[in-house]
């Protein structure tokens, strides 16, 4: 990874640690403490073996000494617990505030931004790239403190016994630390990887798992499984070079403390030996500043190895950080007014142009007027913007000109307000798992289920969930499994009309529908929307006899606009898609006779 791009990631990271509260500095301060209890735990252990081996003191004079010591042993583990759980709530309290962040850009963002990727990849953002962001708070950053903390307090402690022992700890420390460096250097790129293969893994799992059955009508299983497998062993090479990393690393590092101490073992060895003969102030080295000094080394250097095994955590988090940072900092649209909607509504735009996430331009610029309770078509090739209209219509494209929903700018408005006064059908009916009652309340209406029926009935499938043993108990999947499209889109129909909405927006709401299932609900559409504001993409140029304004869109521009008869007289686009309308029919109706 660009040494540049790390830095950046890992300035991000530091900044998002105020979730975190007060619980990191809590997880700091308890590891302090336990460092300065460890100190006072050598001063004890070494007082009393100096008394009863070199000063042949009796055991019973040192019972302050072993109290204090049996004390201390009590006191670093409830610090040392204290520290576990305040560290993971700093953890918890970071991960739950990044997940809220996430999917309340996703929410900004809009549909059009999350078809971006596929629902696996946005599952191992949310869930397994946040998930790996625990350790980096609740060890990592904690330990970065302690290893400068606890070492210093230690070197407090010996240089006034011994400096010669203190300076070898002062010499030999940043080994650890270099050395960690140097072969941690390449863990951010291969976790940044690993992640990579995880999302492509997750991504394309899920779509097969969806597209099963139509995997299975074509005989594509086979070629699909050797796909599976062959994202599954890049994942599963990506994750060992990951953990030869780590276990790199750690061995590394418990050498290097070894080889420390064993050259303070080997300068306190050949002191009392009498060949060495310095480091002390004057008065001969004693047993006590031996045990005391050795008795500290090992944990002079563990906070620098947990630095070490944690190090992991800190590649772990880079290599996640850079798809969360590079969707939270995404671009949203300019929606940030607070005006409330109160008029019927209406929607005038002038010099309207549409722009992608990434300042593409996807239409316009284009001018038109819905007055309230006006029905308006739109319609045109593929690729002509007509979904694009929508999504800025819905608050979730930024856009240039002018948008205004009952005279206030869409900018200016509060989007809460505004999505209040709409009701939404696409041609794919979101369902969602719970019973078809969870589903038709999902905006929070408390209906009783006189109600509920009341709204199946106007959607035309009251008799169907009426047959059904459980009734409106009945659970959905949220691939709508069991269900044909006709059923899925009218139960998605009976939650539009629980809304109570004074606009409603259709997306191509017959586009996959029987000829049937296309009657009803346009049925019951055009009983709800009778004195609303409507706006509806489609194909279908035959439903649109009763519309009152017909706007035909080509190359992102408006090229006709008009009544159903103005531009079916015409010789426009128009005239020419109806033309191709009617031919498609005649060719099916040929092909069935």
């Amino acid at each position: 990874m660009d040494k540049t791009l790390e830095k950046i990631l890992t300035k991000w990271l530091k900044q998002q640690k105020q979730a975190c509260g007060i619980y990191l500095k809590l997880a700091i301060s308890f590891g302090v403490l336990s460092g300065m209890a460890l100190v006072a735990q050598a001063y004890c252990i070494a007082t009393v073996l100096h008394g009863v081996i070199i000063a042949k003191q009796p055991v019973a004079q040192f019972t302050l000494p072993l109290v204090s010591l049996l004390v201390l042993i009590g006191v670093r583990a409830l610090l040392a617990y204290g520290r576990e759980r305040v560290s993971f709530e700093a953890g918890r309290r970071l991960r739950q505030q990044m997940r809220a962040n996430v999917l309340d850009k996703l929410t900004r963002m809009g549909p059009g931004f999350i078809q971006g990727k596929p629902a696996g990849s946005w599952a191992s953002i949310v869930l397994e790239q946040v998930e790996d962001l625990q350790d980096f708070y609740a060890r990592y950053l904690p330990q970065i403190a302690l290893a400068g903390f606890i070492p210093l307090i230690i070197l407090v402690a010996v240089f006034p016994i011994n400096w010669a022992g203190g300076i070898i700890l002062l010499a030999t420390a940043p080994l650890i630390p270099l050395f960690m460096i140097l072969v941690g250097m390449g863990a951010a790129d291969a976790n940044r990887k690993n992640f990579s293969a995880l999302a492509k893994l997750s991504g394309h799992f899920m779509d097969r798992l969806q597209g099963l059955a139509t995997l299975k009508r074509f005989y594509r299983a086979e070629s699909e499984i050797k796909q599976i497998s062959k994202a599954s062993e890049e994942f599963r090479e990506r994750t060992m070079s990951v953990l030869r990393l780590a276990f790199l690393s750690s061995a590394v590092l418990e050498f290097f403390a070894a080889v420390s101490i064993a050259v303070l073992a080997v300068y306190f060895g050949f002191s009392y030996l009498g060949h060495l003969d310095f480091g002390h102030y004057g008065a001969p080295i004693s047993l006590f500043t031996g045990l005391f000094v050795l008795i500290l080394a090992p944990e002079f250097y563990q906070p620098l190895r947990d630095m070490g095994t944690h190090y992991h955590a800190k590649a772990q988090a880079i290599g996640a950080a850079e798809e969360l940072m590079k969707l939270l900092d995404a671009p949203e649209p300019n929606m940030q007014g607070q005006q409330p909607l109160t008029a019927d509504i209406s929607i005038e735009a002038h010099e309207l142009t549409v722009f992608s996430h990434d300042g593409c331009q996807l239409l316009g610029p284009i001018s038109f007027r819905v007055c309230a309770g006006q029905h308006l078509a739109i319609v045109g090739p593929s690729g002509a913007g007509k979904t694009s209209l929508l999504q800025a219509l819905l608050g979730f494209l930024p856009y240039q000109g002018s948008l205004k929903i009952s005279g206030i700018e869409l900018q200016q408005l509060d989007l809460v307000s505004w999505r209040q006064k709409l009701a939404w059908l696409g041609q794919e009916p979101q369902l969602f798992h719970g019973s078809i009652r969870d589903n038709i309340c999902l905006n929070g209406n408390d209906l009783t289920d006189e109600q509920v029926l009341q709204l199946l009935k106007q959607a035309h499938i009251a008799d169907w969930v009426e047959s059904l043993t459980q009734g409106l108990n009945y659970q959905l999947t949220e691939q709508t499994q069991g269900l044909s499209v006709g059923q899925a889109q009218r139960i998605a129909l009976a939650r539009a009309f629980a809304q109570q909405a004074s606009c409603y927006v259709l997306d191509e709401p017959t586009a996959s529908l029987d000829s049937i299932s296309e009657q009803l609900v346009l049925q019951s559409l055009a009983a709800a929307t009778a004195d609303k504001t409507c706006v509806m993409v489609t194909h279908r140029l035959d439903q649109l006899q009763q519309i009152e304004q017909i706007i035909v869109l080509d190359k992102g521009i408006i090229v006709e606009q008009g009544s159903f008869l103005q531009l079916a007289n015409g010789n426009g686009v128009f005239a020419q898609m109806q033309y191709e309308s009617s031919q498609s029919v005649t060719d099916l109706n040929l092909g069935a006779e």
